[in-house]
């Protein structure tokens, strides 16, 4: 943390980060567990695809409204509010009843993810402006809780299904953590958040950056992507029979343990390698390793794939992230437009790929998501020849 001067700094940066570890089991639950609740309630594709949405419909909405309502009633308010909603939101999947009851638990766990991502990716791009390396960290620590909550779903319901709601007791504990995480953050905002306050603009002159546009939409079709397949990897690989259900959460930990080992790895080769470089070679391995495991038909070239897609897709979001930090500094409003429209990726694609599957299986559903891979390898190579036709604008 030498990039850091003062005690407050590096203190708000590790309670940041531990918070994010908690909002990776938190937030990426509902992929590990929606099997076992469409089974308890039984539900079908639609309406699985649709609240698997409601969670990005609540991601897209606090992602800008916790940074507006910020202003009002400060960073640190603003978070306490939001993230109260992942404890409440387990009991309501618990002994709430109807579906209506549903899909407002899932809309507001994705109303806690999205204010914590807003609040932790802010934070750390406002302590270190641009550096590939802290948000890599950062979101390696996300990838810390998602890959465990699986594993512990597996040894829960090894022996009986029904023994999912454990897991969810675990999940309303881990929330009031995550909350209590927050309540000790000694500050919202930063000192060098306070010093550049006055500096920033806060029109929408970001929306004449070309940059603006490169970084959201390279975002979106990620987050398409992402939200795809962590949302429906398990049900395709049991649905299909390609798995067992034992099997299949186990791959969702071996997803989560590479994008781990990717985001570590991004952490230390942007010391090294030119980020935009590295951008590169990981939207190549995205949509190489995708078709790897959409055409894998036994257990270990699944699992070669899976490891492949996790390592390849881990730095993509930070990497991307990283080169909004100057517009972020210069445009006080940007992050929050960023994050909002990068969200609606993930709205949309659950609800695409649930509507799919319904009408014609779920492998037919898993395919559509060659189109947004495609897309956003096509977005990745455009953001790389912007970078270097202004490269002075983007040396760390």
């Amino acid at each position: 943390m030498g990039y850091l001067k003062t005690a407050d700094e590096k203190k708000q940066l590790c309670f940041t980060y531990l918070a994010f570890m908690l909002n990776g089991i938190l937030a990426l639950s509902i992929g590990s567990l929606l099997p076992f609740i469409r089974d308890s309630k039984g539900l079908n594709y639609a309406f699985a695809g649709l609240i698997v949405s409601l969670h990005s419909v609540g991601n897209l909405f606090s992602s800008f409204a916790s940074g507006t309502l910020s202003v009002f009633l400060g960073r640190k308010k603003s978070i306490l509010l939001f993230n109260a909603c992942y404890a409440l939101s387990y009991v309501m999947i618990l002994y709430g009843t109807g579906n209506i009851m549903l899909a407002l638990a899932f809309l507001m766990t994705g109303l806690a993810r999205g204010a914590s991502s807003n609040f932790a990716n802010y934070t750390v791009n406002s302590l270190a402006p641009g550096k590939a390396g802290f948000l890599n960290a950062l979101h390696a620590m996300f990838s810390i809780g998602a890959f465990l909550f699986p594993i512990l779903l597996t040894i829960l319901t090894r022996t009986n299904a029904d023994r999912w709601v454990y897991a969810c007791y675990f999940l309303i504990a881990m929330g009031l953590l995550s909350w209590i995480l927050y309540f000790l953050i000694p500050s919202s905002e930063t000192p060098k958040e306070k010093t550049e306050k006055k500096k920033n603009d806060s029109s929408v002159g970001f929306f004449k950056e070309p940059l603006f546009y490169l970084c959201t939409f390279t975002l979106f079709f990620y987050l398409c992507a992402e939200q795809g397949v962590i949302g429906w990897l398990i049900t395709y690989f049991v649905d299909t029979g390609l798995l067992s259900n034992s099997l299949s959460q186990l791959m969702a930990s071996v997803l989560w343990v590479m994008i781990l080992a990717g985001r570590l790895t991004v952490a230390k080769a942007s010391q090294k390698v030119r980020k935009e470089r590295l951008l590169l070679i990981m939207g190549v391995g995205f949509v190489g390793f995708f078709f790897w495991l959409l055409f894998s038909k036994s257990t270990v070239p699944i699992v070669l794939g899976i490891m492949g897609f996790g390592y390849s897709m881990a730095g993509i979001y930070p990497t991307t992230v990283s080169f909004c930090g100057k517009l972020i500094q210069k445009y006080s409003m940007a992050w929050s437009f960023i994050l909002t429209l990068a969200s609606f990726g993930s709205i949309l694609m659950p609800t695409i790929i649930g509507k799919i599957a319904e009408h014609a299986g779920i492998a037919y559903g898993m395919s559509s998501i060659v189109v947004v891979v495609l897309i956003d390898l096509a977005l990745i190579i455009g953001l790389n020849l912007y970078i270097k036709r202004n490269q002075k604008d983007f040396a760390d």
